[in-house]
Formats: structure tokens, sequence, C-alpha cells
């Protein structure tokens, strides 16, 4: 419930301070006095548009606060705790406005983005204006009040995510498929490079054994004679070698140390080091012995080797890297064919996903069928109530599975007769201007009784409404206010009359400037105020008497 509302240098209001109670206020006042100035400035606290002509001429910022008691708003109370912003059982929404237009928000004290305040805002307080019936006859807005009605939010929700993630999946689609003609190209490519490739068929560490063979290969002469020269040097000299000078100083040695028991170890290492010359020689002859000096084998090397390096030029890698290279561009292919696969997979996924959809907005095409017969009957009785009889009201929930959105596949229409015979046809081109009026106010007090927020606003919608039909909208107000929080401005004393209390707006002249207040009326100013409305400048006993007639029967 809004409890306090304080306006400071907004627009011609220097300073209001306003507190307001449980049940229906009205809010009354001469014609251009500014009477929807407070719910103006409570729009800004809600997250309203600012700007930097509401600041008060003269005056360097506006700042309107608003009090509200969260008895009862569990709604309320949940998101600010989520939102780590609870202070107790009240709620303080601020909003500052400097004079360059720029505004800083609150809640409780703390700053919070514009977003917050209007996301809290939506749970706190609704607010009906006069323009509604404008509105009215736009097709999203009819649809927003069905859902308003229905309160179906977790089917809203579920629809809105299948939607967006059949669209996602779609997109991606689409995607693969813009990308399939370039993929195809690049495909081609591969297999050309890969077919060479694979007729190389080059081993992971071919390339590395075919350079050493090569260079073998290509220095066997030098090889074989220079093994010989170093055998003949270290094992099979006739005149001399190594093996014959280790022998001979070995024998010597072997003498002295007999001599010298010094040199007892001397021969040993000699011996070590023949047996090593031994081996070595071993190992040359056997090398020499097998030498591959085969013309063929050299060819077939010498081929497979310049094949390499070509391919590897080719491809503008490294030979040592053509290996690699080949692993590579095998992958590539293989993720471009995973592609088509993926093709068919996403294709499936679309369906599925579309699927899905279809199914939540099935269940929200019901649950709009099931409130819109309850709301037919409803607004239907409410239209007779006010005076038009004979009116018919239909909301036609159509989905004939071409409009898909992320509020399903739906169409709202309201459509109304008003007389007799009449065909059912859209409100917009049936009803005049009166009619339109009281249509837009039997809907707005219908679908508020099941709107969560505790608090109502009515700012003149009962715009084209007079005599009998306008005393029923007092009483439906009140009605309403007996279970939650109205506040009405109007302009009709059948309406005002009706309200539990009534403030009254004046504009008053101070020194060159003008300034717009606000206060409470008690019975005996309510009468005045009433009869001033029923008889205009000129009040006499009768206007007076019937003043108190309109009190007293609310």
């Amino acid at each position: 419930m809004l409890a306090h509302l304080s306006v400071n240098n907004f627009a011609i209001v220097k300073s209001l301070q306003l507190e307001l109670s449980k049940g229906m206020t009205t809010i009354t006042g001469e014609t251009g006095a500014g009477k929807s100035i407070a719910i103006d400035a409570l729009g800004l606290c809600l997250g309203g548009r600012a700007e930097a002509s509401m600041v008060r001429q003269g005056e360097e910022k506006t700042e309107v606060s608003a009090a509200f008691s969260l008895e009862s708003n569990i709604n309320a109370t949940r998101w600010l705790e989520d939102n780590d912003l609870l202070d107790g059982s009240d709620c303080i929404l601020r909003r500052i406005i400097n004079k360059e237009g720029r505004s800083r928000a609150f809640i409780n004290g703390s700053p919070v983005p514009l977003s917050q305040l209007k996301s809290l805002g939506q749970l706190l307080i609704n607010i009906h204006g006069q323009h509604a019936h404008h509105q009215l006859m736009k097709s999203e807005y009819q649809m927003a009040m069905l859902d308003q009605y229905a309160g179906h939010l977790n089917l809203l929700k579920s629809t809105r995510s299948a939607y967006q993630h059949w669209r996602q999946a779609d997109n991606n689609l689409k995607q693969l498929k813009e990308n399939s003609a370039a993929n195809q190209a690049q495909k081609q490519l591969l297999e050309y490079q890969i077919k060479e490739l694979n007729e190389l068929s080059l081993g992971e560490e071919e390339y590395e054994q075919l350079e050493q063979e090569h260079k073998r290969l290509s220095n066997s002469g030098e090889l074989a004679s220079t093994c010989q020269q170093a055998i003949e040097l270290i094992y099979e000299g006739e005149e001399v070698n190594a093996l014959g000078i280790l022998q001979s100083a070995n024998h010597s040695l072997i003498q002295l140390a007999e001599l010298d028991a010094k040199l007892a170890e001397l021969p040993n290492m000699l011996a070590e080091a023949i047996i090593q010359i031994e081996e070595a020689n071993s190992e040359l002859r056997n090398y020499l012995d097998n030498v591959d000096v085969d013309p063929a084998r050299m060819a077939y090397v010498e081929e497979r080797f310049s094949k390499v390096m070509s391919i590897a030029r080719k491809h503008h890698v490294m030979p040592d890297e053509l290996y690699q290279h080949h692993q590579d561009l095998l992958a590539q292919i293989d993720a471009l064919d995973c592609s088509d696969e993926r093709l068919e997979s996403l294709e499936q996924e679309v369906e599925s996903k579309y699927q899905s959809f279809l199914t939540t907005s099935e269940k929200l095409n019901k649950s709009r069928n099931r409130y819109a017969k309850e709301l037919n009957k409803l607004i239907t009785a409410s239209m007779h109530e006010l005076s038009m009889e004979k009116a018919q009201f239909r909301i036609k929930v159509s989905n004939q599975g071409t409009h898909p959105s992320p509020l399903g596949m739906d169409t709202v229409c309201f459509v109304v007769s008003t007389n007799p015979g009449q065909p059912m046809q859209p409100i917009a081109k049936v009803a005049s201007g009166g009619e339109l009026s009281r249509i837009s106010l039997a809907i707005q007090v219908i679908t508020a009784q099941k709107v969560d927020t505790p608090s109502l606003i009515f700012d003149e919608v009962d715009v084209g409404i007079s005599g009998p039909t306008a005393a029923v909208v007092g009483k439906m107000l009140r009605k309403l206010g007996e279970s939650t929080q109205v506040l009405c401005v109007t302009h009709l004393p059948q309406v005002a009359g009706c309200g539990h209390q009534q403030l009254f707006v004046a504009k008053q002249t101070k020194s060159g400037k003008t300034e717009t207040q606000m206060h409470r009326l008690d019975n005996e100013q309510r009468i005045s105020e009433l009869a001033r409305l029923l008889g205009g400048s000129e009040i006499t006993d009768s206007t007076l008497a019937n003043a108190k007639e309109l009190l007293i029967a609310a």
C-alpha cells in the first residue's frame, strides 16, 4: 500500500506531502489545477522517464519519494530479499532529477539502476491512465490484459524460453547452411591435397630415415675406402699398425714391472687398449663387408627423397613437417564431414525445439481461452451496469500457427456488439467515444480485481461518462477499494462522493510563481467540493443538499 508521497520542486509543485490511507481515495480540483500531477510524480518513483522540464523553474533539482507498506505484499518482499534491498516492513522509492535532466534512483536508500526501480514498481502499484482506451485498441495490449488477468506467469516464462531456444537453434542451422557452400569448396581443395599425400603415404619417421640412407648411399665409396684405411692403421698394416705398437709396448712394460712393482698396473691398462682396438677392428671390418653399393636401391632412395622434397615445397612446409601436415589436413576434412552430420543433427534439434514451443504454446492457448470465457461474462455484466444493457463482449483467441512469438502462437482481439442484431466486431470499429470509455473502464475494473499489486490508480478513466452511469462507476471503484487501495483522479461528483477519503488540488500564485497544493478534505469540505463539481461556480442550497446525498449514499 502507498502510505506517503513526498514531492519537491516538481513542475509547478513547490512542496507536497501526502499521507494516504486504505480504501478508495478520490482526487478532485479545478480544471488546470494539476489533479494528475501527484500521479505523474509518482510515476517517476516507479521508473518513468525523467526530463529536465520536470524540475521547477529556478530550482536545481526535483526530488520525489514514495513510501509503501509491504504488509501482505509477498511478491515485493521476495523481490527485495532476492536483491538484498529489504529493510523492514516498509519500502521507500526515491528519484532525484537535476536541471540537466540526469537522474538517480534509490530503493531503501541504496542507489539502483532504473531497471530495478521499474521492476519493483510493478509489484507495488498499478496505474490505469485516462488514455488507456487508446491502448485498448492494440492487439498486444489486449493480450497483455488477458495474460495479466489469467496470471499464468509460469506458462508465459516457459513459452518465452521455448521460443528463444527454438529460434537460437534455427539461427544456428541457417548459419550452418550459409557456410555449407564455402565448406564444400574447402572440402574439394582438401580432398585434392590429401589425395596427393595419400599417394605419397609418407611414414611418421620416414623422412628422417630417408635422409640418413640418402646420405649413406651417396657417400658409400668414401665410406668404404676410409674404413679400409682405418683398418690398416689400427690392425692390418704390414709395416706398422696400432695393434703391433701396443703389443710391443705391453711386452716391454711386463719386463719392467718385474724390476719395479710400481709399474705392475701399466701392462693391464695396455692390455685393455689392445682389446678395444681388436673390437674396433672387428666392427670396422663388419661395416666394410656390408657397405651398400646397390645402384637400384640408390635410385629408389634418390627418387623417393626428391619426391618428398618436391611435395613439401608445394605445400609450403619443411620436409620433416610433411607427415604432420598430412595428419592436419585429414583432421580438417573429418571436421567438414562432421559438419554434414552436425547439419542433420541440428535439423532434428530445431524440429524438436519447435515441437516443445508448440506444446507450451498450446497450453498457453488453452489457459487464455479459459480465462477469456470468464472475462467475457464479467466484462459483459460490467458493461450492462454501465448503461450498455444490450452490449456483448467477447475475447477472440486465435491460433492459426502462423505467428510464432515469445508470447506463443496466439492473436487476441477484443470484440463487442453494442446493439442487438449487430455483429461482433473489434471495439475500435463499433464503439463511439463514450462507449469506448465505458468499455475500457469495465475492462480495467474487472481485470484490476485479479492484479496482485495492493495499490491501484485510476487517472481520469471516467472521461466521457456522466449521469447515472457515473454513480455506477463510483460504486464499482468503492467496492474495489474495500479489498485494495484505490486512488482515483476524477471530475465527476458521483465518483468523488464514493471515496472513503478525498483530496483537493488547488493552484495558487505566490510572488509571481504558480504553485499546486493538495490537502485532505473533511466531511464539510467534501460537501462543498462536491457541490462545486455539481453546480460549477454558483453553489445553491439545492446543490449542497445534492452533494450531501452523494456523500451519504456512498
